[in-house]
């Protein structure tokens, strides 16, 4: 059996990571597989490079003067074809492709004409809706029926508004493959089953993590930050905004007395400078291990997030021992289960603070049921289920 995977990256970022990680298991089985990408490849043997940063960027271009976001990028799918015919593989596994990566039109023709078996794992929403990765902020169900007049048109397109177009474009496209859908959260399996992808096979697995990074970890982190007799509360993201909640923090910030001490992960300088005195930013960590050992020293986790698929952060911190205060958004509330966090409707921010008080002063939850949960987050777990995919069709 020979294995493709094809996504934006390799080895960096979630998608990149898992990638990675789903190829290392496969060689580990002596099961002949390949990543191509984009970028990030530097140093995986099983990585093929098939585009540069330069030609991402004019294709981003391209797609915001033209409107066609995803049907970009000739060059780049020409070589990614090229690469599957030498390579005659028995499966492909679509992963992330349409970050201005990959032309669709091109790759999926090929596909269907191939008849190669495909398992595509969706980590937002993008394949069935005209332009949008996500839609609850713009609160639009038209991809239900047909997309157009896109709420979020700006964000895709500087000039055109071909949402629909895209919509129908796509639809004609996955109209008979050999498809089998992944999602990573039940909330994304159902969305699914709402489109026009519903005639095909739904299967959740979740993302996993690697729980011999993220564990409970000692450090000095709170003497250095001079948070030795505070309550942390913590959050992470790396594309910091109103769709992750910013503005909550900052709410939360002028709320909490002076027990309490917000530490905010992934804040650049321009961010930062906008922030409450009260809220600690830390701009990035230097490795996995470092971030852990966050995780490990707050108090709680917070998640005000706005939109979302499965987000790797709630796991991470639950590994670390660190229970988690989330919004009710996508898949988000089906990482903590009633013993290590807790649910909120979205933003609810005064549930959201009681909630945080309670945790802190109250510590309902203990780092050895974190520990219990963290297990079904183990990615050698969760990724042999795609291994048993592959195998058993």
């Amino acid at each position: 059996m020979k294995v493709v995977q094809i996504n934006a990256v390799c080895g960096t970022g979630s998608t990149g990571k898992i990638c990675m990680a789903v190829s290392e298991l496969l060689t580990g089985k002596g099961i002949e597989n390949y990543v191509l990408c984009s970028s990030g490849a530097k140093g995986f043997s099983n990585g093929i490079p098939c585009s540069s940063k330069l030609y991402t960027m004019i294709q981003a271009l391209k797609s915001k003067i033209l409107g066609n976001y995803g049907f970009n990028s000739y060059w780049e799918t020409k070589k990614m074809l090229a690469h599957l015919e030498k390579i005659q593989p028995d499966v492909v596994h679509l992963h992330n492709i349409h970050g201005h990566d990959c032309h669709l039109g091109m790759l999926l023709t090929y596909l269907q004409k191939k008849r190669i078996r495909t398992y595509w794992t969706f980590h937002d929403c993008w394949v069935f809706t005209g332009y949008c990765p996500h839609y609850d902020m713009a609160s639009c169900s038209k991809w239900k029926v047909s997309c157009h007049t896109c709420p979020q048109k700006k964000q895709f397109s500087w000039l055109f508004d071909r949402s629909q177009e895209m919509f129908e474009r796509k639809k004609r496209l996955l109209a008979d493959l050999q498809l089998t859908i992944i999602t990573p959260s039940h909330w994304l399996a159902q969305q699914v089953n709402e489109s026009f992808l519903s005639k095909y096979a739904v299967k959740v697995i979740h993302n996993g993590i690697d729980l011999t990074v993220f564990c409970p970890r000692r450090s000095d982190f709170r003497s250095r930050y001079g948070l030795k007799e505070k309550y942390i509360v913590l959050g992470v993201a790396f594309d910091w905004g109103p769709r992750k909640g910013l503005d909550v923090f900052a709410a939360l910030a002028g709320r909490l007395d002076e027990r309490f001490r917000i530490v905010l992960v992934g804040i650049g300088d321009p961010i930062e400078e906008q922030l409450p005195d009260r809220i600690i930013a830390i701009s990035h960590t230097n490795n996995q291990t470092e971030l852990a050992e966050i995780y490990s020293a707050a108090d709680v986790f917070v998640n005000p997030t706005r939109e979302e698929n499965y987000p790797t952060v709630n796991m991470e911190a639950i590994a670390c021992g660190t229970p988690v205060v989330t919004f009710r958004t996508g898949g988000s509330p089906e990482i903590p289960d009633n013993q290590t966090g807790c649910v909120v409707d979205r933003d609810d921010v005064d549930a959201m603070l009681g909630e945080i008080v309670r945790i802190c002063t109250q510590k309902p939850f203990s780092q050895e049921a974190c520990m219990r949960r963290a297990v079904e987050f183990d990615k050698e777990k969760c990724f042999k289920e795609y291994l048993s995919l592959y195998e058993n069709g």
